[in-house]
């Protein structure tokens, strides 16, 4: 979807009236649309141009902090190397927006630019798993998986663009349109004590490894550690942060090596007024300095706008959804609205995230109220591998509370009334001990939801084509 210059110049003050952004971001808006026409043409390339680049450098920015250690530990790992996640996310967790508290993750970036690299995955004895791989772009060009590949033991090796030679036998090429790759696995795990010991079995048991050691002894090298890269601050806002030309800067230099789809063509034909160009460094001085800051929030505000007006969310119930996550096409805009909530999004036959910012009755959700969903007999969500529902703070990070539980799903032996209803209660306090199993505890302030669907019944109901609806989130009146 394309935001024609006129229509948001024209009919943008309008439509933003009713959207929830900062004042700041408001004001930015207002005079970018009330700037002289003079330059305002170049000003909306600049943004259009941020929105296409904002999941490769936010990758890029993500490999840095994960990446940025000498061994592996906790939830970072060296490049080529292995992140065995082996408990769920807590509180703390600000690696990546919108963490799943439902599966153990197996994750490493690795690069495929000089040359390729083997995953092996083992038999998973029948459990739901994923293996998806991402390019620098955030599309989701393979996954292997129970949906996909089966359970049984599999090995691929991944290609980077460029490459041509001969494999093993025996074994099946990948290839990645980028030299970036990011491997987001994640085997499903009941957080019970005997489960994380079977799941931790099984992550032992993947591997990677360059080619050149495949049937040979591997030792990976040490990680080199850069002590200039900011560790604390979460990603999305050292991102954020970036002034224009640092952004469009590091954009020019990803792009050498991660290049873009031949479908990006005339969109990269058109950023090459602004200074824009594949293969090249970035030349600032085709970028306007009199609007240059105000190039970053604009944009930003424009990927979030997505939420009310881009006609691929589906809105029911006050839940908005996306069929079209982890692979994207030249739908930049869904592309980096993805990536600034969810950035690792599967695809949809894999995974569907419907997501809430507002109750029922449109109003933002505070945790000084009591909410619920019901769902009627028999329509939970249908899913062949698993659904939950995850509670977010507004910045969609988990939020602490007191029985440590950050989402709700059916492996906390929900309750079903007497006529097979379950009703989920999401609220800060406990709704008492004998309802506490369908208790999704909120923080004091601001929230939002997030649903997970692993791989939606392709028969109906189905979310999918809309024959399986997502009941609303209401407002408990005191």
């Amino acid at each position: 979807m394309t935001i024609t210059r006129r229509a948001v110049t024209v009919g943008g003050l309008g439509l933003l009236a009713g959207t929830s952004l900062s004042p700041a971001a408001l004001a930015h808006f207002g005079e970018a649309l009330m700037s002289p026409i003079e330059g305002l043409e170049d000003f909306w390339l600049a943004t259009d141009a941020y929105i296409f680049g904002y999941p490769l450098v936010t990758m890029e920015m993500t490999r840095r902090v994960v990446t940025n250690v000498a061994a592996p530990e906790g939830s970072r790992a060296p490049m080529g190397q292995l992140i065995k996640l082996r408990q769920y996310p807590n509180a703390s967790f600000r690696d990546v927006t919108a963490p799943n508290a439902d599966t153990l993750y197996t994750v490493a970036f690795f690069d495929v630019g000089s040359e390729p690299w083997v995953l092996s995955i083992p038999d998973m004895k029948d459990r739901y798993f994923l293996m998806p791989l991402l390019d620098g772009w955030t599309t989701v060009f393979q996954s292997p998986g129970k949906r996909a590949t089966g359970t049984g033991a599999q090995t691929y090796v991944i290609t980077g663009p460029e490459w041509k030679g001969t494999l093993p036998p025996g074994v099946a090429e990948y290839k990645s349109p980028t030299n970036m790759v990011w491997l987001l696995g994640r085997m499903y795990c009941t957080g019970t004590p005997e489960d994380y010991a079977e799941v931790h079995a099984l992550q032992d048991q993947v591997k990677l490894f360059p080619l050149s050691a495949y049937g040979k002894p591997y030792t990976p090298p040490p990680g080199r550690v850069d002590p200039s890269i900011d560790m604390k601050t979460a990603v999305r806002n050292q991102v954020n942060r970036l002034d224009a030309v640092a952004y469009f800067t590091l954009l020019a230099q990803l792009m050498k090596t991660n290049p873009p789809a031949p479908a990006d063509a005339p969109a990269l034909a058109r950023f090459a007024r602004i200074g824009l160009v594949p293969g090249q460094d970035f030349d600032a001085s085709k970028l306007n300095a009199d609007f240059v800051g105000r190039i970053p929030p604009i944009a930003y505000d424009r990927i979030m706008l997505q939420f009310k007006i881009n006609d691929e969310m589906k809105r029911i119930n006050g839940w908005s959804y996306t069929t079209k996550a982890g692979a994207y096409g030249t739908d930049y805009l869904m592309r980096a609205l993805v990536t600034a909530i969810g950035l690792g999004a599967n695809l949809p036959q894999d995974a569907v995230y419907p997501t809430s910012l507002k109750d029922a009755s449109d109003n933002d959700y505070d945790g000084a109220n009591k909410y619920v969903i019901r769902f009627a007999p028999g329509q939970t969500p249908p899913a062949q591998g698993f659904w939950s529902l995850t509670m977010y703070d507004a910045d969609f990070f988990f939020v602490a509370n007191p029985i440590n539980r950050y989402s709700i799903s059916e492996r906390q032996n929900l309750k079903r009334n007497a006529d097979g209803s379950v009703v989920l209660y999401i609220q800060k306090d406990s709704p008492g001990p004998e309802m506490e199993s369908n208790w999704l505890p909120a923080p004091s302030g601001k929230f939002c939801l997030m649903m997970r669907i692993y791989w939606p019944d392709e028969n109906d109901p189905s979310i999918l084509d809309g024959t399986w609806t997502i009941p609303p989130v209401t407002r408990v009146e005191s």
